[in-house]
C-alpha cells in the first residue's frame, strides 16, 4: 500500500497570510492556497485573526516572525496605511492598504490592489473595453469606490459620475481625490446622470447577500454600456441580473477578489499567478 501524498512545511517555507476582524469569511486562504499547490510552492497561506486594538503589534510581530507579507481586510486597511515605511502611490491615494510586504531589511512596504483587479478583471472579461471610450458612472463612496475612482482615472477615464445615498459623503469623496473629471450626482439616480455612460459600477454592499437590494432604474443607460458589481455573493446580482435581460454586457466581482490578489502572491512567492475558470470554480465551491 503507497503512502498518502503529503505535502509538508520546510525550514525555508515562505509563509504569508491575511489579517482581519473576523477574518473567518475571508476567501483569501482558499485562493492562495489553490496557487500555492498548483505551482509547488514550499509556502503557506493563513488566516490571521487580529482585534483592531492588537494590529500594530500584530504586524510588527508577524514582520520579527520573518512572515513575506499579508493581506490585510476591513477594518484594519486604514489602520495599515501608517506603519508602513514605504507606500505605493496608489495606496496613498486611496488612502488605504490591502497588501503589506515585509523587506528583507525590516521595512513594511504597503500597497492598495483592489483598483487594479476592478481594472483587471474587466480586462479579462471584455478585452475590447475602451475605459477612454466615455463616462463612467459609480455608486456608493466608500473605501472601494475610492479604489476603483483612482483606478478608472489611471485608465484615462474621461469623466466619473459619482453618486452615493448620502451625497455629502460622495462630495467628501470628489473633494479629497481633487480631480476635475469627478462630478457628484444625486441618488437616486435620474435618468439624465446615465446619459451615454459607456460604464456602470456599483461599489456598495447593496445587492449582496444579507444586505438591502439595490433599487435602481437603468432606463437611462444605454445598451452599449457595460454594467459590473463589486459583490460576488450572489455572483449574478440583481442589477447584473437586470442589466443583462436589457442588453448590457455585464461582469461579475469575483474576478475583481481573484485579480487583486495576484500582487502580492507575486511579491511574496515569486510567481505571477493564473486567474482562470478552474480557479473560480474552486474559490466559490463550499470545500
Amino acid at each position: 500500500m503507497s503512502a498518502p501524498k503529503i505535502r509538508t512545511l520546510t525550514g525555508t517555507s515562505r509563509l504569508a497570510g491575511v489579517m482581519g476582524w473576523p477574518v473567518s469569511h475571508s476567501k483569501s486562504p482558499r485562493l492562495q492556497g489553490y496557487w500555492l499547490a498548483k505551482y509547488g510552492i514550499d509556502g503557506s497561506y493563513m488566516p490571521l485573526p487580529v482585534e483592531p486594538k492588537n494590529f500594530q503589534a500584530a504586524l510588527e510581530s508577524l514582520r520579527n516572525l520573518g512572515f513575506a507579507g499579508v493581506n490585510v481586510t476591513i477594518p484594519q486597511k486604514e489602520m495599515a496605511l501608517p506603519e508602513c515605511d514605504e507606500l505605493s502611490e496608489r495606496a496613498r491615494r486611496i488612502g488605504a492598504v490591502n497588501t503589506v510586504t515585509f523587506a528583507r531589511d525590516g521595512r513594511i512596504q504597503g500597497d492598495n490592489t483592489d483598483g487594479y483587479g476592478f481594472i483587471e478583471n474587466l480586462r479579462q472579461e471584455t478585452p475590447d473595453f475602451d475605459f477612454g471610450s466615455g463616462p463612467a458612472v459609480i455608486l456608493g463612496a466608500g473605501g472601494a469606490a475610492r479604489a476603483v475612482l483612482v483606478a478608472l482615472l489611471d485608465e484615462g477615464c474621461p469623466e466619473i459620475r459619482l453618486t452615493n445615498r448620502t451625497r455629502a459623503r460622495a462630495e467628501e469623496l470628489a473633494d479629497a481625490l481633487n480631480d476635475p473629471r469627478i462630478c457628484v450626482v444625486d441618488w437616486p439616480l435620474a435618468t439624465s446622470g446615465m446619459a451615454d455612460a459607456a460604464l456602470l459600477v456599483n461599489s456598495t454592499a447593496l445587492g449582496m447577500v444579507g444586505q438591502p437590494k439595490l433599487d435602481i432604474d437603468l432606463d437611462g443607460l444605454p445598451q452599449t454600456a457595460l454594467v459590473t458589481d463589486i459583490v460576488y455573493a450572489p455572483l449574478m446580482t440583481d442589477l447584473l441580473d437586470q442589466a443583462q435581460k436589457r442588453g448590457n454586457r455585464v461582469v461579475d466581482g469575483l474576478g475583481m477578489l481573484l485579480h487583486q490578489a495576484r500582487p502580492g502572491f507575486r511579491r511574496w512567492f515569486g510567481i505571477d499567478p493564473e486567474v482562470t475558470s478552474e480557479l473560480r470554480e474552486f474559490v466559490l465551491s463550499p470545500d
